[in-house]
């Protein structure tokens, strides 16, 4: 059995006993399924893009509110004429996600500009001032409420009855679920998965981190507000009570004990804690009294034990245990795969990249003074210098990373100063970093996919309905082309972090190339490669150098520089003191001087290289 037959069980076993449970069994079920609603879309946001919130329970109250003003309000029943009562819940359902995605949008759009403890308390007070909000509106009901709320109608068939709108409740989880799932395992899902602990590295994979962040920000909204629609036409009644911080952070607590990381984990989330809270005001009363508000303060207590014990939830224990007895899904292969775009590479010896007289300062700290550089298609140019001489800095300047105090940078010719890093990917840049910057518990083909981001053009709806398959096959064959090239087939499919240190290096090497890039910064590749592993990368890099690859390399060990690069520059303190071929380099006294520690005269190419 699969984990794919397994869902299929529970859906059909849910299916079964639907008809045969006792009504307030259905009525837990149907709440269980509206919370985990909400709890989905707070995984995606929190659990996977990295974005606390707390005020997911203003979305949800924004969709319940907007279908009950459009059922229930005499000037909309005026403007409408004769429409018919049955289409009143599919317009509010209409105006709920239309409202919500612009309020969503705006919030996002101000609030995900903040980081840290930031953002979580900026969710609690815009949660707090839609929550008094919804109160002190005399047209929403204020405290009062909003009362006659109708039924959804399909087809005819009335859905007043929780056991009716149960089966859609579920029937729309286990679709956004199906959509979720379809959209993480995508370009898209990659992308959105970078967010939360990569995205220096993902803007330099050409990803608009920024705007990743907001549509991931509206999508958790939106799912709220479908969870808020289906809640009012549940209830059939609506007042502010259900949508206060208190509601948002127990969602939040949905998510994070179920397993924020995971789809599956907002519905063991969502079924947990609704029928622990059901439990606890059942026993408490009769254990300590009905005078105080026991089960707020034991069920804070059972969270605490929760999560000191299973830090990322309880569905990864349970899947870990499950992993034993299911068999892995075999992949489907493609209808068909397309053909990834390929710019044409720049001539040989053609300037692809250039900085003049660079300047980069940090306050009263100047790093980099006056530097620069030009890398040539078909070349290996190394930038070399002690540590601290700035080379980092650099490679960050000309990326896009940071911008310079003064200075140009040029790509293909085109000036580049100020612009972000993933306007340099569009261009055709491809890097490593210094300290290597991967995904570590996602498989090493999706590490190197994520670096063809920019070759892909299908978004979150077709990613969704899985309209996007024929481009994501072509994707991972190019990512596992690149890790054949780099000699890491046999790791294709393991987790990222495993890896040795130096095998990381190399998937990033393999995760730049994947772009098909023009011009490749490498930052140290060699640190922590054994020899052979040092003789199969210089390989590699002059291979894409006769390929017309222009590439520059950082590195420390001078042996493997020396008999690699056709140029070389070397940094002192920010500033350049030599620059030229490695043997002219090598027989410069300021070299020497920067290296040795100063000589009278020059020293051979050996001495040069054990000092290094």
């Amino acid at each position: 059995m699969t984990r794919r037959h397994l869902t299929l069980a529970f859906i059909v076993a849910l299916a079964a006993v639907w008809g045969f449970l006792p009504d307030f069994s259905v009525t837990v079920l149907s709440y269980i399924g509206l919370y985990a609603l909400v709890a989905a879309g707070l995984v995606m946001l929190t659990g996977v893009g990295g974005m606390t919130s707390f005020g997911q329970a203003a979305f949800v109250g924004t969709g319940a509110y907007a279908t009950a003003w459009i059922c229930t309000s005499p000037l909309v029943a005026g403007a409408l004429g004769g429409i018919s009562p049955a289409l009143l819940p599919w317009l509010g359902l209409l105006f709920g996600i239309v409202v919500t995605f612009i309020i969503a949008w705006g919030l996002g759009a101000i609030t995900l500009r903040l980081s840290g403890h930031y953002l979580p308390l900026c969710t609690i007070a815009w949660g707090l001032s839609f929550y008094f909000l919804f109160g002190n509106l005399e047209f929403l009901g204020g405290h009062t409420g909003v009362a006659g709320v109708p039924a959804i109608v399909v087809g005819g068939l009335s859905l007043a009855s929780p056991r009716s709108l149960g089966v859609v409740i579920w029937g729309v989880l286990l679709l956004a679920l199906w959509a979720l799932h379809n959209l993480l395992d995508s370009r898209e899902g990659r992308a959105i998965r970078a967010l939360k602990t990569g995205r220096v590295m993902a803007e330099s994979m050409g990803v608009d981190t920024g705007r990743y962040r907001i549509k991931v920000f509206v999508l958790a909204a939106l799912m709220a507000a479908l969870s808020g629609w289906l809640y009012a036409h549940m209830q059939r009644f609506i007042n502010p009570t259900p949508f206060n911080l208190n509601i948002g952070i127990e969602y939040l607590f949905m998510a994070v004990v179920g397993g924020a990381g995971h789809l599956w984990g907002a519905v063991l989330g969502a079924a947990l804690i609704t029928l622990l809270k059901e439990q606890l005001q059942d026993v408490l009363p009769s254990l300590l009294g009905s005078s105080g508000n026991f089960e707020v303060i034991v069920f804070g207590l059972l969270m605490l034990v929760v999560l000191q014990r299973f830090a990322d939830g309880l569905w990864p224990t349970l899947a870990r245990l499950g992993g034993r007895f299911l068999k892995p899904v075999a992949p489907r292969p493609p209808g068909r795969v397309l053909a990834l775009p390929e710019a044409a590479l720049p001539a040989r010896g053609r300037t692809v990249l250039e900085a003049k007289a660079v300047t980069k300062r940090f306050g009263g700290l100047v790093a980099n003074d006056a530097v620069s550089l030009d890398v040539k298609a078909g070349e290996i140019h190394a930038l070399i210098g002690p540590n601290g001489a700035g080379k980092s800095t650099f490679f960050n300047m000309i990326s896009g990373v940071d911008d310079p105090t003064e200075g140009e940078v040029r790509l293909m010719d085109k000036a580049m100063t100020g612009k972000p890093s993933r306007e340099f990917a569009a261009l055709g840049l491809g890097r490593t970093f210094q300290h290597v910057r991967l995904l570590g518990q996602r498989r090493v083909i999706e590490n190197v996919a994520l670096g063809a981001h920019r070759r892909g053009r299908r978004g979150w709806i077709a990613s969704m309905l899985r309209l996007d398959r024929a481009e994501e096959a072509a994707l991972l064959a190019e990512a596992r082309r690149q890790i054949e090239r780099c000699g890491l087939a046999e790791f294709a499919e393991v987790p990222a972090g495993s890896l040795a240190l130096g095998q990381q290096r190399v998937v990033e090497i393999a995760r730049a190339l994947a772009g098909h890039p023009a011009v490749l910064l490498l930052d140290e590749p060699a640190a922590g490669l054994r020899h052979l592993e040092k003789r199969a990368l210089a390989m590699l890099l002059d291979q894409l150098r006769a390929e017309g690859l222009g590439i520059l390399v950082v590195e420390h060990d001078m042996e493997f520089v020396m008999n690699l690069a056709d140029r070389i520059t070397v940094l002192e303190f920010g500033a350049v003191i030599a620059r030229g071929t490695p043997a002219e380099v090598q027989a410069d006294p300021k070299v020497l001087d920067a290296y040795l520690g100063g000589v009278d005269e020059p020293a051979p190419k050996a001495v040069v290289e054990q000092a290094a």
